[in-house]
């Protein structure tokens, strides 16, 4: 199938197919004569567990350290991730990922509460700062 019908059963788009493979989380698939592109079931059954994974907060980066060991999710979607194995590559990407989630949601809770701190919290009380006359401000347009 020729690429926009491989993206449409992927649940993806044409752009997005040519951007996994030039990051090399799809290999690239056979050309026609003509050069255009010919996906089979195997690249949409990849392309959806590729999608599927990126849903799950992964990056491309993140797929493309692990790309030869997408075809085990193609071929048992149910397999869970085991425990970290040093001697497999790629075998932490998800608990570097969940590190990573983990420490920017700290990040945004801090930069919140410091929000939260400048804001104006009732009539008549002074403006501190711009965060707290901004909000002052806004809530005299309403």
């Amino acid at each position: 199938m020729r690429i926009g019908d491989a993206a449409a059963a992927a649940g993806t788009t044409p752009r997005a197919l040519r951007f996994y493979e030039e990051r090399g989380v799809l290999p690239p698939p056979p050309r026609t004569a003509s050069g255009q592109r010919e996906y089979g079931p195997d690249d949409v059954a990849r392309a959806r567990v590729v999608r599927e994974l990126l849903a799950l907060g992964l990056t491309v980066e993140d797929l493309s350290g692990v790309a030869d060991r997408i075809d085990v999710l193609v071929k048992n979607p149910q397999r869970r991730c085991g425990p970290p194995d040093p001697g497999v590559p790629g075998s932490r990407v998800a608990d570097r990922r969940l590190a990573a989630l983990d420490a920017e949601i700290d990040r945004l809770t801090r930069l919140r509460d410091r929000l939260a701190q400048h804001v104006d919290n009732g009539p008549g009380s002074s403006h501190s700062s711009p965060a707290a006359a901004v909000s002052a401000a806004a809530a005299e347009a309403q």
